[in-house]
């Protein structure tokens, strides 16, 4: 962890990611066991209800050097040793975004961000 992670990524929250197979309809057929991560993070937005129905939007977004976290996968702010995302109450990835460590150039940072 580089120097400025070390001192702005300090909450911990916990990671599923899941597997590449997939089922005959196309859906996930699981999750890998749940890990920890370090990051730091920020509440969003929520459901909007318009005229032709319900529309997602960011719900929260974290940041971490944490680089494996890919769209699907999901996220829960603090720790869970529950095998089940959903039953955690964890949140869907919709989005990670890679930058570039600015200061130390040792790990890239990363954006995930989840969505309802």
């Amino acid at each position: 962890m580089t120097t400025t992670a070390n001192w702005s990524y300090t909450a911990i929250c916990t990671l599923w990611q899941r597997y590449p197979d997939r089922n005959e309809y196309g859906d996930t057929v699981g999750y890998d066991f749940p890990v920890t991560i370090m990051c730091d993070y920020q509440g969003g937005l929520s459901k909007r209800l318009g005229d032709i129905g319900a529309e997602k939007v960011v719900k929260n977004t974290f940041w971490t050097e944490f680089a494996s976290a890919r769209t699907g996968d999901y996220i829960l702010i603090g720790e869970s040793s529950e095998a089940d995302p959903r039953k955690a109450g964890a949140d869907e990835i919709m989005q990670v975004i890679r930058n570039a460590d600015t200061f130390d150039r040792l790990a890239d940072d990363y954006i995930i961000i989840t969505g309802v």
